[in-house]
């Protein structure tokens, strides 16, 4: 009986972990841009959603938005959230990214396009789920430095 007691708890605490490790990524699902609350960069576009879904073992992030003229840009990550970078398919300034888990509802971001780095910045979603902010700091082809945070609010 008691041995029976123990089987069953193990088997519990078990499935209790393995929720833990499966529990939500906050950064899941659909972001759409708050400007008001948006620093943008001079001269350069904006992504005005962002949606990011898992994909078997991989993330998914399909992003909409303006290049600096206005004109609407579309593209689309597949990958892993562990720093190495995956090509990226679309009409931006950079050809591949990576992504890297800092904590729970932070990761670091790096763009490149081919093969030198164009920004990096950090990507944390807000305590509660409802936000998530986007800090970037880069250097144009001009060898201007730059920075911007764009915010957004869960859909």
């Amino acid at each position: 009986m008691i041995k029976t007691r123990i089987a069953v708890m193990a088997l519990a605490l078990s499935f209790m972990a393995a929720g833990a490790c499966f529990a939500a990524n906050p950064h899941l699902g659909t972001w759409k841009l708050n400007e008001a609350k948006s620093k943008p960069m001079p001269g350069m576009g904006k992504n005005t959603t962002v949606t990011y879904t898992e994909e078997k073992d991989k993330i998914k992030v399909a992003v909409e938005g303006v290049d600096k003229d206005g004109k609407p840009t579309h593209s689309v990550w597949v990958g892993k959230f562990d720093g190495k970078a995956y090509p990226l398919k679309g009409n931006l300034t950079y050809n591949s990214v990576a992504y890297k888990v800092v904590n729970d509802r932070t990761n670091d971001i790096t763009t490149w396009k081919d093969g030198k780095m164009v920004w990096s910045g950090r990507i944390t979603v807000a305590a509660d789920g409802k936000s998530r902010t986007v800090t970037i700091n880069g250097t144009d082809e001009k060898g201007k430095k730059f920075s911007g945070k764009a915010v957004y609010d869960k859909a």
